[in-house]
């Protein structure tokens, strides 16, 4: 790639080979062909080797949950947008069943302010980890968003470059892009807050993916959760080749929660996400396929914690297509699941 200056610009002239504007690619959304999930235009760290961290040695800090003993429990927060009542709610049923939750930022489900959420979440017992992406801000949102955070007493947040929104969602809104993932982490470490990054083991190209997490724990990531994967000896193959780069942060490897066929699609269509088909069609054609979710659920969060390197789970996914409590129930359960056999916490 051609080196830009932090505008991506040289002069006037935009040198953006990248339509997401990323200095420190590649995303999770190469898709198999190693083109964009923006368009047909080739991916251009897709052929390379990991771009190294230029700025300054990151001041990476794991996030406090990290500290107790035994392995560390992240849930996905889902809950209705700009419903505090809901919300707290929901936090007050998961809250004991987990060390942190992970609160999103979904381009087609806005919801309140970051800062406004973690505010609410902590008021509810939870340990809230934020999620910032740089879709939708600027350089200065973004640092007064970490601001914020830190201020509003957020255990850390977790930095992404954003998904791109669809064509029909919200086409009347710009994508900014002004930073990626693993500046927003550089920033977000420099501030005293705890960074945590996602990578995608089985995304394309999956060579790259290893060096790119070290480069990302120099920029200063203190943790990583990872995108699902097709099996624990996969994430083992990567925490063993992302070991060899250098990388040291502790890995919180993706669990998929699902016990409907709506729950199971969705998570297939995200993009650099690999689920096992077998488990798919064991749940779904099991006589109770609630229980059958959340049995499958627990036993790859063991299998995952089995793994050198993993020093916790991420519960991720609605759970079930229907409401929000329901599905916040059944993360609950997983978690007390997981607890009872991985080891307790303290």
């Amino acid at each position: 790639m051609r080196q830009t200056g932090e505008d991506g610009r040289v002069g006037d002239v935009r040198l953006d080979p990248c339509p997401k504007r990323m200095e420190f690619g590649p995303c999770g959304g190469v898709r198999a062909d190693l083109t964009c999930e923006l368009g047909t235009v080739p991916c251009p760290f897709a052929d390379g080797a990991a771009v190294p961290w230029t700025g300054p040695p990151g001041r990476s800090a794991a996030p406090a949950a990290f500290g107790h003993k035994g392995p560390v429990v992240l849930t996905d927060l889902t809950s209705p947008p700009y419903d505090p009542a809901a919300l707290g709610r929901i936090v007050r049923t998961i809250a004991g069943s987990c060390d942190a939750l992970l609160i999103g930022q979904h381009h087609d489900e806005p919801d309140f302010p970051p800062t406004m959420l973690a505010v609410l979440a902590r008021e509810a017992g939870g340990h809230p980890w934020v999620t910032l992406t740089c879709r939708d801000r600027n350089r200065v949102v973004l640092e007064q968003d970490v601001a914020g955070l830190a201020a509003a007493g957020a255990e850390a947040v977790f930095c992404v470059t954003g998904d791109a929104r669809g064509p029909s969602v919200r086409p009347d809104v710009s994508q900014v892009f002004d930073l990626d993932g693993t500046r927003l982490a550089s920033l977000a470490a420099a501030a005293g807050l705890p960074a945590v990054v996602p990578e995608a083991p089985d995304a394309p190209p999956t060579g790259l993916r290893p060096a790119r997490l070290a480069e990302k724990q120099r920029a200063g990531a203190g943790a990583v959760v990872l995108n699902h994967a097709a099996s624990p000896g996969r994430v083992a193959e990567f925490v063993t080749a992302a070991r060899g780069h250098g990388a040291t942060l502790p890995v919180v490897a993706g669990v998929a929660v699902f016990t409907d066929e709506p729950g199971a699609r969705r998570l297939e269509a995200f993009p650099g996400l690999e689920i096992d088909p077998a488990a798919v069609e064991r749940v779904l054609t099991a006589s109770d396929p609630v229980e059958a979710g959340i049995e499958a659920a627990v036993d790859e969060a063991v299998a995952l914690l089995a793994v050198d390197g993993v020093a916790g789970v991420n519960l991720s996914g609605r759970g079930s297509s229907g409401d929000d409590d329901t599905a916040a129930a059944i993360k609950a359960e997983i978690g007390h699941r997981i607890r009872s056999r991985a080891g307790t916490r303290g």
